[in-house]
């Protein structure tokens, strides 16, 4: 085993490998960019080495400063994480050529993998099933346009060296091909630095279930099972779960034979993860090779809950030339696992990453893993692998995923019900997540019973989106009570601020004035002669009782209904968690907001930190309501600013290649 390993990545997957390497007494070395020089994957090993600037370009994708670091801090190994570096052959090269360990594949097998026409021509040799489709050298826009009309709608465009949804465009119609072309490759250029794609048949009503694979030096390659990774927004993961729902042995059995030959076609050494498309038709299954990802996968926690080992672990005996742990048949699955990714991002505004500071960030309590198949027991366990703290900053230069939530359970129904209870834990204030959302698509009638396929969150719209699980009343009830009782402990003998409503006359009113989803409302609290409260709000007249429990929670009796809530007051905005979901509510001044206007005229900002890409129009043009104006690249994705009214355009304000800041003018539309 390896005495010292640098960890060439960042966030919870550097927290992740970290926390392995200590187990194992092997010392870690970090590296960080400016934006993270305080950050937790720092502080989690043993020595740090700083590489540059807060973009990738100028600090994680810097494999010479990473390779110095190396030599300067006498690393045996280097462990790639995922993303960034991890899947680029000519790194992995340099480390063999500097003497460091690349604790992944060869880079012969990075290559064969990493173009996806390549491999699939390869798979297609090793009698790997394959979806329909073009994966050609020629790259002719009117050669690839008449192979998707052969191939037949709706197809997908897939960038050839692309991952993690980037590069990926459905086209239903031959008159939207050119279009969704064009977008698909200047997307692969900016991500992957190669605008090649290949074409293939989008299968109907598909599930993505993946097998993960190790080899080894020795010649041994076993699989570890399978992941359902079907619940995706944008092409990108959400919820991912092991075993795969419905999955037969035998199924299982010829997916994961496929796996391993597909592996061996390469000569693989290490984790890696063989991703097929499932298609499903009546009570039949039938799976193809989508692709391989020659690394660690975000979602490798649920196979080590339902295995009981380290996957990391495994990585690092393979990697310095021990055999595998464990033969096939000495591998065993134990109940049920299911991952949630926590991101920066806002669900009801088109999963638009957001940016800011963790002024809150309370998690649910965490059962590690059990080790050794002890999974089998079916205890209770909640993990959390994340990079982040209470009071850190989730910037626009990396991806917007804060944590990831996993959970496992002796049964499938047993986990999702420990998934939503932890998320609900999960409280997060300073910028917008998908929590809530998460929770949402967990009590689909869809996800509930196992009716995957990567169309689920749109077929489930309905229910997915700009829900409200807690209603005015009872948020306004919270921001009064959490009010109450800050005034109580800030009074002291005051005798006319104490809650229990004492008054030298009769019944006193308060009235209360919020914002509640962009509506202003208002509240009486109702103080009796007898210290009684009662609160109107949004048509409901009850009484309200308070009380203050420990770790600073609120117990709320209103309208016949008890609560026990968690508020979080952030300037005026009060955040409210309780077990049926969570919400906010902002506090109005009604002096402090005496005629302002929120009028906005014709600017069009940006909704976040970001790159302008490209502009769609120029002054003088004129644009219809929803007509795309501009696109902006921010945390590795393109988003597209659209028109919100009809009218001119007055000036562009900005140009390609410009960085701007959340809030910034893009450009003018006149009526």
């Amino acid at each position: 085993m390896f005495k010292k390993i640098l960890i060439a990545n960042r966030g919870e997957i550097a927290c992740r490998v970290a926390a392995t390497a200590r187990r194992l007494g092997v010392r870690t070395v970090a590296v960080y960019s400016d934006a993270d020089a305080d950050a937790k994957h720092v502080r989690a090993c043993d020595e740090s080495v700083h590489l540059g600037g807060s973009a990738p370009k100028d600090s994680y994708l810097r494999w010479e400063k990473i390779l110095e670091a190396a030599r300067a801090t006498g690393a045996e190994a280097l462990h790639p994480g995922y993303g960034f570096l991890s899947e680029n052959e000519a790194f992995a090269q340099a480390c063999a050529d500097a003497g460091v360990v690349f604790v992944g594949p060869p880079p012969s097998a990075i290559q064969a993998m990493g173009l996806k026409a390549q491999s699939k021509q390869l798979m297609e040799k090793a009698g790997v099933p394959l979806v329909p489709g073009y994966h050609g050298r020629d790259q002719e826009p009117a050669l690839l346009q008449r192979e998707a009309d052969r191939i037949g709608y709706p197809v997908l465009i897939k960038a050839s060296a692309g991952g993690g949804g980037k590069g990926m465009r459905t086209v239903e119609r031959a008159e939207d091909f050119a279009a969704a072309l064009a977008s698909c490759q200047r997307e692969a250029i900016n991500s992957f630095g190669d605008d090649a794609v290949l074409i293939e048949k989008y299968v109907q009503r598909p599930r993505h279930i993946e097998i993960q694979v190790f080899g080894d030096t020795h010649g041994h390659c076993v699989y570890l099972f399978e992941r359902d990774c079907s619940v995706q927004r944008r092409h990108q993961k959400v919820l991912e779960e092991a075993p795969a729902p419905g999955m037969t042995e035998a199924m299982r059995c010829r997916m994961g034979e496929a796996a391993v030959a597909a592996a061996r076609a390469v000569n693989y050494v290490g984790a890696g993860t063989v991703e097929f498309i499932v298609e499903q038709r009546g009570g039949e299954m039938s799976f193809f090779f989508m692709e391989m990802n020659t690394r660690l996968q975000v979602e490798h926690p649920v196979t080590e809950a339902i295995t009981g080992l380290d996957l990391v672990e495994w990585q690092l005996r393979v990697a310095s030339g021990e055999p595998l742990p464990l033969k096939q048949d000495e591998l065993r699955i134990h109940g049920h696992a299911i991952e949630a990714r926590i991101c920066a991002e806002n669900p009801d505004n088109g999963f638009l990453p957001a940016t800011g500071t963790l002024h809150v960030y309370r998690k649910p309590l965490a059962t590690a893993f059990e080790r050794a198949g002890a999974q089998g027991t079916g205890a209770t366990a909640v993990r959390i692998d994340d990079g982040v703290r209470e009071g850190g900053v989730i910037s626009p230069f990396y991806d917007s995923m804060i944590a990831k939530l996993i959970v496992h359970g002796a049964t499938r129904d047993e986990a999702l019900a420990r998934l939503d209870a932890a998320l609900a834990q999960t409280h997060i204030v300073g910028l917008a997540t998908n929590v809530k959302f998460l929770r949402h698509v967990l009590h689909t009638e869809s996800f509930a019973r196992a009716h995957l396929d990567t169309a689920l969150i749109e077929r489930e719209r309905a229910v997915l989106f700009d829900q409200e699980p807690l209603g005015l009343p009872l948020a306004a009830a919270a921001s009064i009570a959490h009010t109450l009782l800050q005034e109580a402990r800030t009074a002291g003998a005051d005798p006319f601020s104490r809650r229990d409503g004492w008054r030298s006359h009769g019944v006193t009113v308060r009235h209360f004035d919020f914002e509640f989803h962009g509506a202003p409302h208002s509240a009486q609290l109702h103080c009796l002669h007898d210290g009684t409260l009662r609160l109107q709000v949004g048509g409901v007249h009850g009484p309200l009782q308070i009380g203050a429990l420990p770790e600073g929670q609120i117990e709320l009796l209103f309208n016949d209904t008890r609560h026990t809530l968690d508020v979080y007051q952030s300037q005026a905005t009060a955040h409210v968690f309780a077990r049926e979901g969570a919400t906010k509510i902002v506090a109005v001044d009604r002096l402090a907001h005496a005629g302002e206007t929120h009028a906005e005229g014709g600017r069009l900002t940006a909704p976040m930190p970001g790159k302008v890409l490209s502009f769609a129009v120029k002054a003088g043009d004129t644009v219809a309501r929803g007509q795309p104006l501009a696109v902006m690249e921010a945390m590795k994705m393109e988003h597209t600013i659209a028109a919100p009214a009809d009218g001119t355009v007055e000036e562009l304000l900005y140009a390609p290649g410009d960085q701007v800041v959340e809030g910034a003018e893009l450009l003018r539309i006149g009526a």
